[in-house]
């Protein structure tokens, strides 16, 4: 009896620690968008095999078989599928979500790997060349991001390009759906499970497609999604800013032979957010923590929450050193590299 009293006196606590955080008690419930593109009971009744049951080899295998023109003829007849297939040819999917987007100026001139209009609307954005780049990166966005609402995630793709001195190939995977503000969905798992699928589905489409295995970064809610996927997700380097917890007690619990980086800024809010995980609520470990085991990486002159990609920081820095490939089995520290393992110091 006394220890379920005290059981209850922990749930408790927790449940008020997280909803009397600043800003935690807002933001509306989601319903996760799942299962095939849009489109795609049509494909099927065209005597088309239906993707959902296809793995993204195996769609990459059908493409093979088809000539240059019935590839074309596809992408016109049925631009939502083709355009969200992951495993399809990168440039049929470019010019598929072009047709779906067509009058619509949010992406204009953009390389758009995914867009899917269900729910708030999923995209993915390509910076540079993704058919011919030594490197990938993929950057995985926190809440309050969708298809409407996608700036910011596209200014940090852009900046990590850059950075790179456009080297790296960097995808704006806005493929998931996030929650909306901080409120409940922020503190369970039951989006960051969708999206862990979706994810893992992403990279597997890369990888048919000839393209390296990526550099994972995961912001905010989206490192719990990474987190959730690190056993299955293809990924050379997982990268989590601004964690609330990858619902792993250690990197060992993640069960990924990626290597697994962690940063923080001081004046991030996350810090204020319970690292706690009990009946289905909070993310658990601070995978800054030093018995967390993921490589540190300095991000001192980050700016809040949302500024771990801002020009000129040692977080950018260190991104892009990583998404490079610049970094071997060494820890990045304080902003400096070193011969065989860490950065060097103003990289870019």
């Amino acid at each position: 009896m006394r220890r379920y009293k005290r059981t209850l006196a922990t749930v408790a606590l927790v449940v008020t620690m997280v909803t009397g955080t600043a800003g935690w008690a807002s933001g509306n419930a989601q319903q996760a968008v799942t299962g095939g593109p849009e489109g795609v009971r049509a494909w099927v009744a065209d005597g088309l095999p239906d993707p959902q049951r296809m793995t993204p080899r195996q769609i990459d295998a059908f493409f093979d078989e088809l000539s240059p023109a019935a590839r074309e003829r596809l992408a016109l007849r049925h631009p939502a599928v083709v355009g969200n297939l992951d495993g399809a040819p990168v440039r049929l999917r470019y010019a598929a979500n072009a047709r779906s987007l067509e009058g619509d100026p949010r992406f204009a001139g953009r390389q758009v790997l995914a867009y899917d209009p269900r729910g708030r609307g999923q995209v993915a954005v390509v910076e540079g060349d993704l058919e011919r780049a030594e490197h990938v990166a993929v950057v995985v966005p926190g809440s309050d991001v969708d298809a409407a609402r996608s700036e910011s995630l596209l200014d940090k793709a852009e900046a990590l390009y850059e950075a790179t001195g456009e080297r790296v190939a960097v995808v704006a995977w806005a493929g998931y759906t996030t929650p909306v503000g901080v409120g409940w969905d922020a503190a369970t798992g039951g989006l960051a499970e969708a999206g862990a699928g979706r994810l893992v589905r992403f990279a597997e489409g890369l990888a048919a497609t000839g393209a390296p295995e990526p550099a994972v970064f995961c912001h905010s809610y989206g490192s719990v999604v990474c987190g959730l996927a690190a056993h299955e997700l293809k990924a050379r380097d997982i990268v989590v800013h601004g964690s609330p917890g990858l619902r792993a007690d250690n990197v060992a619990g993640l069960h990924t032979s990626a290597r697994v980086w962690a940063a923080k800024d001081p004046d991030d809010w996350i810090s204020k957010v319970p690292n706690v995980r009990l009946l289905g609520l909070g993310h658990g470990a601070d995978p800054t923590g030093p018995g967390f085991g993921a490589r540190p990486v300095p991000a001192a002159d980050a700016q809040g929450h949302d500024g771990y990609f801002a020009p000129g920081t040692q977080s950018l820095r260190a991104f892009a050193a990583i998404a490079e490939g610049d970094v071997a089995d060494g820890d990045v520290a304080d902003g400096d590299v070193i011969d065989g393992g860490v950065i060097e110091g103003d990289v870019r």
